[in-house]
């Protein structure tokens, strides 16, 4: 069995690792497209480390679509195999590729727009109809119950506590009169966070990938977290009279803001400012997020009988329309705007940024990870300047950071998820993060008593079993 690192190496974004059995049957774990601007990385989303079209199959962790973005590229070059995915992962997908699809679109004709005078196109990695093809593919199941991919190699799916319908992967592969356990975390979520269940321990592994995003930081308690977000919005929307602008994926983040801001709202501690989720995919997910309640935690299920609509109250209004996002930045009122991407990378919440970053009123909130060359990166890092639309604005308004929203596990949470590990654990690999922080994190396991990690680089392989 051999293990090829084909996505996310040393890299917050990109998922995909291959997996090759000793009679050649191949395994896609997660498709993902890598989000950022690094130099090194720019044909990473055109080329393949393996040829699509001798792939047999793709198991999908979660939709992020740093994990399943290159789902309809795979099919558009030749993958036609299933992509195995639990039921919700699923139903955001069919969402959330679409959407992908056609911001590339928008991005392609505004960017061919302006070069054209120059003979240098962009091209499309997908569209429309591949994602339609794409999700003729999908076979999606239950948590917690084994399934069969073929003879000899089986898949359970666990609740990961990241996102709607997020997994960690448990193979049970036989082959040469052996039975070998082969385990992906996915991206592992936080235990005590709203809406979702905490992440469920997986099965022990001989050999195991497991993400590293936030490997060096442990991140804020939900107490100070509350306090803290009131603190900005009140400073910023009543003091300054600004906008508090929220950089946000539509999915998962959004939902949590949202939810939180609905119970301060029936706490009567939110103050009298109107509320904008300014994302098409946020508006769309957010409905699915009411066909799932399989994914819900307690906490939820408890609180929807007092207040059947969890992401929904008076002052809060979910903009679909361009003309009404338009609207939105030329108006000066005080407000909250909660926008995709969460990187700043894309979607509306750049023209935002765009109109908002140069008045001292306004705030920038970073709620979670961002690449160090997207906007939302390079407000994290205090850059005085950000780049948008080819044009270099100066950052005049406060940015805060709080990573205590983010869906991904710090390196305590991590260490806790797979503490259970270390009675059978033969390898490890840590992908999905930054390489200090990767560096920091095996340290910090090799404290707790685990050995042979390993941090790969992209396309390095390993024999495996």
């Amino acid at each position: 069995m051999k293990l090829k690192i084909c996505g996310a190496a040393r890299e917050v974004t990109g998922s995909a690792h291959l997996l090759t059995l000793a009679d050649g049957f191949t395994i896609l774990l997660d498709c993902g497209m890598y989000q950022g601007n690094s130099h090194s990385m720019k044909d990473f989303n055109e080329k393949w480390l393996f040829d699509p079209s001798k792939l047999d199959c793709v198991v999908l962790s979660h939709a992020h679509i740093d994990h399943s973005g290159r789902l309809p590229k795979l099919v558009r070059d030749g993958f036609k195999g299933p992509i195995y995915s639990t039921h919700a992962t699923r139903s955001l997908c069919a969402i959330m590729l679409l959407d992908s699809a056609l911001i590339q679109e928008r991005d392609a004709e505004y960017f061919n727009k302006r070069r054209k005078h120059v003979h240098d196109e962009r091209e499309l990695l997908y569209t429309e109809e591949d994602v339609k093809a794409t999700m003729q593919q999908f076979r999606s199941h239950g948590y917690g119950k084994k399934f069969k991919i073929r003879e000899g190699l089986e898949v359970e799916y666990r609740d990961a506590g990241h996102i709607l319908g997020s997994a960690s992967v448990a193979l049970t592969i036989q082959e040469n009169g052996k039975e070998v356990k082969f385990g992906f975390t996915g991206d592992i979520g936080r235990p005590n966070r709203p809406i979702l269940r905490d992440p469920q321990p997986m099965e022990e592994m001989d050999y195991l990938i497991c993400e590293s995003t936030y490997g060096d930081k442990f991140h804020e308690a939900a107490p100070q977290e509350i306090g803290r977000f009131l603190h900005i919005i009140t400073d910023t929307c009543l003091k300054k009279h600004g906008k508090l602008i929220i950089p946000a994926f539509g999915v998962g983040r959004t939902q949590e803001i949202v939810y939180i801001l609905d119970q301060l709202e029936n706490a009567g501690q939110l103050p009298d400012i109107p509320v904008y989720v300014d994302s098409p995919l946020a508006v769309n997910a957010t409905l699915l997020y009411g066909s799932h309640p399989e994914c819900y935690d307690s906490d939820l299920s408890t609180y929807i009988l007092k207040d059947p609509n969890p992401f929904g109250f008076g002052r809060l209004k979910y903009i679909k329309e361009v003309e009404d996002s338009k609207r939105l930045n030329a108006s000066e009122a005080p407000c909250i705007i909660i926008s995709a991407s969460g990187m700043a990378n894309a979607g509306r919440v750049k023209h935002h940024l765009f109109n908002g970053v140069e008045h001292r009123r306004n705030t920038v909130l970073i709620v979670g990870y961002a690449s160090p060359e997207t906007p939302a990166g390079r407000l994290r890092n205090g850059d005085n300047h950000i780049k948008l639309f080819g044009e270099e604005l100066m950052v005049r308004c406060d940015v805060e950071i709080m990573d205590s929203f983010s869906a991904h596990a710090d390196r305590g949470e991590i260490a806790d998820f797979v503490q259970n590990q270390q009675g059978t654990l033969k390898q490890m690999f840590l992908v999905h993060g930054e390489i200090d922080r990767q560096e920091s994190l095996k340290s910090f396991l090799v404290e707790k008593g685990f050995h042979n990690i390993d941090i790969p680089v992209l396309g390095q392989e390993y024999e495996i079993g």
